[in-house]
């Protein structure tokens, strides 16, 4: 009965405090009418991003699209290239107003917060032209091809190949991890392209159509197995498949400054908003301790306010990182950039999936009654948890970065030949 699905409540209002002047109050009064008259009843409480398999899927996309063309997707790009040019503050803004309507915020997921900006950094005129307004529009939908075997977090060391070919470039190897390849149009990859360079010298980053490929076409994905029973990732084979050498951004052999842009925007787009969604597990599991009596008991109390001042804390660091970004600064040499919010966010993920499950009991090793054979709630959420501290650039990668970027303290020594 316990692990019954949890709804999202709101975030209270305490939680949204944003104030930046009149400008940005004016936004937030228009953008709060168009919410008003525009979001969805019966999306108030669902989650974004959307499963494989939600039952909310398709609506989840039409809202996407109504948002898309009221011009309120892809809102931090210049408004040259489709976006509305909006400011970290008023981003912070626009997310309030999404928590306080209880309405999803859709996004065009990593295409727009890695690939998009990555594009706009390092693609010609004519690459611009073509590949940001079908982000826009959700035609191109992208999933990640970095990872490889064997590789561990050294994404450099990877030898997916690559060679030119009259105007295409014809790719060989194996990538894994890729998320969300059920839903893919497209996919970006870093290809070694002069396999006698090292390191970071000789790759190329690639937009690669996987649309209508499959087994004998070029491009292959194999589910993986999660620990949650579901198949978010895959594994990746490419077999002589063929991109158009206008799909490589920046110079070929020249794609690790490209994938310099797109991973600092990976491990940074959370920070202002990751307390967001915890508020709502925190609140939802404080309702169902409450329902249960359970609030009196003290170390239930000592557990919550743990995890309580954690969400603060992520917070006001936020808070710190928007201020930095508002004022015009570089945030990536700060304390509060987007590794040690990444730190802070998994490892705080992965405890309170713990907590949760211990404060419910007994009732967190069943699946009950009304939901049989699924896992519930707190379980799910308890066995996600797990990769945070890997994917995205693993816990002990993000703290070499703290400590040689941030703190100036001396590279570590990584071997000959690395």
């Amino acid at each position: 009965m316990q692990n019954r699905v949890i709804s999202r409540p709101p975030v209270p209002p305490t939680e949204v405090a944003v104030n930046a002047g009149p400008e940005v109050a004016r936004f937030r009064q228009e953008f709060r009418e168009w919410l008003k008259q525009h979001a969805p009843a019966d999306l108030r409480g669902v989650a974004w991003p959307v499963s494989e398999h939600s039952p909310h899927r398709q609506r989840l996309l039409e809202w996407g699209n109504v948002l898309a063309e009221a011009g309120y997707m892809c809102v931090a790009w210049p408004t040259e290239y489709g976006g509305r040019g909006l400011s970290p503050t008023e981003i912070a803004v626009m997310n309030e107003e999404f928590d306080s309507a209880n309405v999803p915020r859709v996004t065009r997921g990593r295409a727009e917060t890695t690939v998009g900006p990555a594009i706009i950094a390092h693609g010609s005129p004519e690459q611009k032209a073509y590949f940001l307004p079908r982000i826009i529009s959700g035609e191109h939908v992208y999933s990640q091809g970095f990872s490889e075997p064997n590789s561990g977090s050294d994404l450099a060391s990877l030898r997916t190949s690559g060679f030119v070919e009259g105007d295409e470039l014809v790719i060989n190897g194996q990538k894994v991890w890729t998320s969300g390849y059920y839903e893919a149009t497209m996919m970006f990859v870093l290809v070694r392209t002069d396999p006698d360079s090292s390191r970071h010298s000789g790759i190329s980053y690639v937009l690669v159509p996987v649309k209508d490929n499959g087994p004998g076409t070029g491009v292959e994905f194999r589910p993986i197995r999660q620990l949650t029973g579901k198949s978010g990732f895959a594994e990746t084979f490419f077999e002589d498949a063929r991109v158009p050498l206008f799909n490589v951004i920046g110079q070929l052999n020249d794609g690790w400054r490209v994938t310099v842009t797109t991973l600092g925007h990976e491990r940074g787009n959370r920070a202002t908003t990751a307390h967001v969604g915890y508020a709502r597990d925190f609140w939802a599991l404080v309702e169902q301790l409450r329902s249960r009596g359970d609030l009196s008991n003290p170390v239930v109390r000592e557990k919550l306010a743990w995890a309580w001042t954690q969400i603060e804390t992520m917070r006001f660091s936020g808070l710190q990182l928007l201020a930095t970004l508002a004022a015009g600064q570089d945030a990536s040499s700060r304390a509060e950039n987007g590794s040690s919010t990444k730190i802070r966010w998994s490892e705080y993920a992965r405890r309170f999936g713990e907590i949760a499950l211990d404060l419910i009991g007994p009732d967190g090793l069943t699946s009950g009654n009304s939901n049989p054979g699924r896992l519930g709630h707190w379980q799910e959420s308890f066995l996600s948890s797990r990769s945070g501290t890997i994917w995205g650039g693993t816990a002990e990668v993000q703290r070499n970065i703290i400590a040689e970027r941030v703190l100036g303290m001396p590279k570590e020594n990584r071997g000959q030949g690395r």
